[in-house]
């Protein structure tokens, strides 16, 4: 079953966590393939130091974060890698998101892997970060602003992942947010070998 919108209709920190173990798929003309989120993390709004759109920026890059719930958000840095983040939020315009940080493969796996040749074939190492999973699953911005309630690119139910399942740690690659770096705002799988980084 595809997780229908009223799921991504509630702060961005309960659904980090509620995101653990459910399914994304995309189904593309090269086949279709799909990963078991092991790893999340939460921006929180305006106030959040270390989003996109701190203080309610509002640029063409951000613009679908204060869209509806249940959209794509999908970026690049670096110049190079995609990150895919899904809307959240209990309030209509306010622009939380959840950053996809890693995944499991789980069906497409040829294809994933042709996808991110630089793996060489170690599957453990095909979507184990926000840029690797977006290869391997061939996201890019075409999918900003597609609706993930409905195919071709889509997130489905999985196994609830108990609280007792889940670490928590601090955000990556936010430094520059002063006191917000510090948020333990990251939620993974715990003992899972497709975690991107664990807690030391």
């Amino acid at each position: 079953m595809i997780l229908p919108r009223e799921f991504y209709k509630r702060d961005a920190l309960t659904v980090a966590k509620a995101l653990l173990g459910k399914i994304v798929v995309h189904e593309t003309a090269e086949g279709r393939s799909a990963g078991r989120i092991v790893e999340t993390e939460a921006y929180v709004g305006p106030e959040d130091k270390a989003s996109h759109a701190y203080q309610g920026l509002r640029t063409k890059r951000t613009e679908t974060q204060f869209g509806e719930k249940g959209h794509a958000y999908i970026y690049l840095i670096y110049g190079l890698y995609y990150c895919f983040n899904v809307v959240v939020g209990e309030v209509s315009g306010k622009p939380e998101a959840v950053l996809m940080r890693a995944l499991e493969p789980v069906e497409g796996i040829q294809l994933m892997s042709k996808r991110r040749s630089a793996a060489g074939g170690n599957v453990v190492k095909l979507a184990n970060g926000p840029g690797k999973l977006c290869a391997a699953l061939g996201i890019s911005n075409r999918q900003n602003g597609l609706d993930v309630c409905v195919p071709p690119f889509f997130i489905q139910d999985g196994p609830v992942v108990s609280d007792e399942e889940i670490e928590t740690a601090t955000r990556i690659g936010v430094d520059y947010a002063d006191e917000w770096k510090n948020k333990p705002w990251r939620f993974y799988i715990r003992n899972c070998s497709f975690v991107s980084v664990r807690n030391k």
